[in-house]
């Protein structure tokens, strides 16, 4: 099962990844503690030279794991088939007890990593570095996450057996269960899709206030955490209930098939790509009164905040789309 060439290329991905954030997270230790770039020494300028390399091995190694969640869930719903009793990715994840931690790992490190490059992209725009501190003592955070989730995916491969029975989502989305997910199946349907569409609509009230005036960047940061638990909440309990057409079939991972024409990956893509875009924008306003960021920054906050706003659209379209062509009708 290991040498199953996705299985391959996720191992060998994480473990380069790992190693560059791992050698970041060594050199920027170093920055913490001598970074002075009024000071002309030869250590100084060794730093300064050094930064520019590391900086773009990380970038790889970071852009490396954006793209891995993707294929993490891609490859564990091609494999479905593989397991018995599994319909979807739900009883691939579930084949033993390291799936799902090794899933949840790979969204933290998925928000940590864009967050940690639109930091570096900032920060590369000055001539002083002013954020260099802040973005490689980010890198040194990140690094347990990143140890943790490389850790948990060997664990999971490596104890990956076909011959093992599988529990396939009905057991676990259901809301007769006694876990989170059972709880988000478990609720009211007009109350998820009520709760949705307010937080969407505050989304876009604080995002176009902070886009027009430039106020209220770490309401619109919360506001972007905020929707996503609202947003796979509601995937959950109501949402997927409409694309299904089915009124008690809760699971978002059976989206991604090709019944459903993968309407799953039009909804995660833009709703994680204008999550991170958001609460990446909604941090980096509080740098623009730095006097070497202000012109640079300024223009560059308000693209994240428009990105943003339109990939949450864009999955906002889609969502309330499948909810207007269903046959179902809940209320």
């Amino acid at each position: 099962m290991i040498f199953h060439p996705v299985i391959l290329a996720l191992l060998l991905g994480s473990l380069i990844s790992t190693l560059m954030i791992l050698i970041g997270a060594v050199f920027g230790s170093q920055i913490l503690r001598q970074w002075n770039l009024s000071s002309g020494s030869q250590k100084q300028l060794n730093m300064e030279r050094r930064t520019y390399l590391i900086s773009t091995f990380l970038m790889f190694a970071l852009i490396s794991e954006l793209l891995s969640l993707l294929l993490y869930v891609y490859n564990a719903e091609q494999m479905s088939v593989q397991f018995v009793g599994a319909m979807c990715a739900v009883g691939t994840l579930n084949a033993n007890i390291y799936g799902f931690p090794t899933l949840i790992a790979k969204i933290i490190l998925f928000f940590c990593a864009a967050l940690w490059l639109m930091i570096n992209h900032a920060d590369n725009q000055a001539h002083d570095y002013p954020l260099i501190r802040w973005k490689y003592g980010f890198l040194i955070a990140i690094l347990p996450i990143a140890l943790s989730t490389a850790g948990l995916q060997l664990s999971y491969f490596l104890n990956l057996e076909t011959d093992v029975i599988t529990s396939c989502c009905s057991k676990l989305f259901t809301p007769d269960g006694d876990n989170v997910t059972a709880e988000m199946a478990g609720l009211d349907e007009a109350f998820a899709l009520g709760l949705f569409y307010v937080c969407l609509a505050l989304f876009f009230i604080i995002g176009l206030r902070f886009y027009l005036t430039k106020h209220g960047h770490r309401l619109f940061a919360l506001a972007s955490a905020v929707l996503f638990i609202a947003s796979i909440t509601a995937v959950i309990s109501v949402i997927s209930l409409y694309v299904y057409e089915h009124p008690h079939h809760h699971c978002p991972f059976c989206l991604l098939k090709p019944e459903y024409n993968y309407i799953g990956y039009a909804i995660y893509l833009p709703l994680f790509v204008g999550t991170a875009l958001g609460t990446g924008a909604g941090t980096l306003a509080s740098f623009v009164q730095i006097p070497s960021l202000q012109e640079t920054l300024t223009g560059f906050v308000q693209r994240l905040t428009l990105a943003s706003l339109i990939s949450i659209l864009i999955f906002a379209g889609i969502v309330s789309g499948a909810i207007y062509l269903s046959a179902l009708r809940l209320f």
